[in-house]
């Protein structure tokens, strides 16, 4: 039905007819002439209907917003006068001799361009794609997906399905369960990740898979967080994770290049330990020039020490450069913040002079200790005139989780990120375990994932000081992807089992009993397509690179979904609901 996209239209396509296909976005009838704005999914095109062209235009005053029409036309250049140099389609215009209405529209429900309700604007989600921006980012998302698909390809990676329907495993969340009409009682759960499923396939003697996956976890949402998303599942087998990453980040350079025309450089390395010391996060935006800067040891000859629990403690000095130029209200907005973590132990020092004499420091911190220390402390931090110095101490855990979620406000307080630049680190050897209050451990990635230390005696002996062979990837501050060296030895996969408490577990049975069989070594990563679609077309919420996304409380507000099934459904699933959690 159309020759041409309204938005590919431009100055080679002068003097000649196309047919172009679209909405009305916008209209205008100014007497002789009517302007009409078509819109389609390549963007607008402005369309003069003439009235000396008597059947068309009669057709033409008929036509309102988003109806839906064909067109048939000339194209010609604009006058200069009338180019518009903002527009792709801005210096040609199409002259129309044929129209016709495919389809009438009613008047939006709300105004695409001023409508601030998440809610309607995703109940009726078809028309906020159709006439916003986020037609784009889906445009930008296909081309990651081609992208990707062409590299894999390349390095001679097999693309191949796993199962949607599977088993219940231990993989971090919640499974969704799908109940089974044949066999009464029993359930399929919805695959959290294709994790054992991709190593089985390389037990099978496929040595490089990946697959562009849905996954679905049953958990807490947030603004980067969906109950179902989109995986790279990548696994490799005779590759160490050295080589992996290094193919990893050739090819994040070659989506940037592609898609921003920005060439990646100084991707970092990070241990887990340095990056919670440095940050308190394992999630750090390297952009931000922030850290955390231990005094324990300058310290450790005073007497202020004494009071202090070393062990547990640490004594930081966090520098805001220029922190002076901060308004109160962000001064007292941080205050607030380090008493909600339940933090006491802190005192904000403003430095007045860049000269180190105690009378300058007299009500504050540095009172209690000599010249020297205080000299030292300042060359440790690089503390200039007009910081702004914020002592505590308290413990690491407090400090840290403090520290992690204010550390990027108080940046943006000080403008302290250039938003054009990119942050790329690899954050790399995680504990194996992290203890919860019950006193149990559970796995810091996944239960599959190998330690450095391939000693089953010492995993077992000392589970809470063991490495894992793990990596994440982080860019400005968003985990995009995560991986690890998995375990390929029966007796260290049933060891770290017997650690989390799932030894006894027969659901895991079917994969002791595949490591039997000469298990290759083996790697792999995870990346999250949804995140790195959310960098790439600069959205702050992972909904709007999204086709049809579920709301923070998981609802499709499109569909209903979810939604109640009647008695007779439900009979023959074998189900029957709890009034009294209906009723909740």
């Amino acid at each position: 039905m159309r020759t041409d996209y309204c938005g590919k239209i431009n100055k080679k396509h002068i003097s000649k007819t196309v047919s172009i296909c679209g909405w009305i976005n916008k209209i205008r009838n100014i007497g002789k002439i009517i302007f009409a704005d078509v819109r389609d999914r390549e963007g607008i095109v402005q369309v003069l209907f003439l009235s000396k062209e008597k059947n068309v235009f009669q057709i033409a005053e008929k036509i309102k917003l988003e109806y839906c029409v064909q067109i048939f036309g000339t194209v010609q250049e604009r006058s200069n006068n009338n180019k518009n140099l903002n527009m792709l389609t801005g210096e040609i215009e199409v002259i129309a001799f044929k129209l016709k209405i495919l389809n009438t529209s009613k008047k939006l429900p709300f105004d695409p361009d001023n409508c601030k309700s998440q809610k309607k604007l995703l109940k009726f989600r078809y028309l906020d794609i159709r006439k916003s921006k986020i037609i784009k980012n889906l445009q930008i998302r296909h081309l990651i997906t081609k992208y990707i698909i062409k590299f894999m390809n390349f390095h001679n990676f097999w693309n191949i399905e796993t199962p949607i329907l599977t088993s219940s495993t231990p993989e971090g969340a919640r499974d969704y369960l799908v109940p089974s009409r044949i066999h009464i009682g029993k359930f399929y759960a919805l695959p959290q990740s294709p994790q054992l499923f991709k190593q089985l396939l390389m037990i099978s003697g496929i040595d490089k898979y990946y697959q562009i996956v849905k996954c679905f976890r049953d958990e807490d949402l947030r603004s980067n967080r969906q109950p179902e998303f989109t995986q790279i599942d990548i696994e490799v087998s005779f590759m160490n994770e050295i080589k992996l990453c290094k193919m990893i980040e050739k090819m994040i350079i070659l989506l940037w290049s592609k898609i921003k025309n920005v060439q990646l450089k100084n991707i970092k390395k990070l241990s887990f330990n340095q990056s919670i010391k440095d940050f308190g996060t394992d999630k750090p935006d390297l952009r931000n020039p922030l850290k955390i800067i231990d005094i324990n040891d300058l310290l450790k000859n005073t007497n202020l020490l004494n009071n202090f629990n070393i062990l547990k403690e640490r004594i930081v000095i966090i520098k805001l450069p220029n922190g002076m130029n901060l308004l109160s209200k962000n001064i007292n907005f941080y205050k607030k913040e380090l008493k909600k973590y339940r933090i006491k132990n802190y005192e904000f020092i403003k430095i007045k002079h860049q000269n180190i004499k105690k009378k300058y420091f007299k009500k504050s911190f540095f009172n209690n200790l000599n010249l020297n220390i205080i000299k030292k402390i300042f060359i440790r931090n690089k503390i200039y005139k007009n910081d702004i110095l914020i002592f505590i101490h308290d413990s690491k855990e407090k400090i840290n989780n403090w520290f992690s979620k204010i550390r990027n406000l108080i940046a943006m307080d000080l403008n302290l990120i250039n938003k054009s630049d990119w942050s790329i680190v690899w954050v790399t050897n995680f504990p194996m375990f992290k203890k919860m209050l019950n006193g149990n451990f559970s796995p810091m990635h996944h239960p599959f994932t190998a330690p450095i230390n391939n000693n089953v005696s010492d995993l077992l002996n000392n589970p809470g000081s063991s490495i894992s062979k793990s990596y994440d990837l982080i860019i400005n501050g968003q985990e995009i992807g995560g991986g690890s060296v998995r375990i390929n030895n029966k007796k260290m996969q049933k060891a770290v089992f017997k650690i989390i408490k799932l030894n006894n577990t027969k659901k895991l049975n079917f994969f002791l009993n595949s490591l039997s069989y000469g298990t290759p070594p083996h790697a792999g990563i995870a990346l999250g397509l949804d995140r790195i679609t959310m960098l790439l077309t600069n959205s702050i919420n992972i909904s709007d690179v999204i086709a049809f996304p579920k709301t923070t409380s998981a609802h499709c507000l499109t569909t209903g979904a979810p939604n109640f099934l009647n008695k007779n459904d439900l009979n023959i699933l074998g189900i029957k609901l709890n009034k009294n959690k209906l009723n909740k």
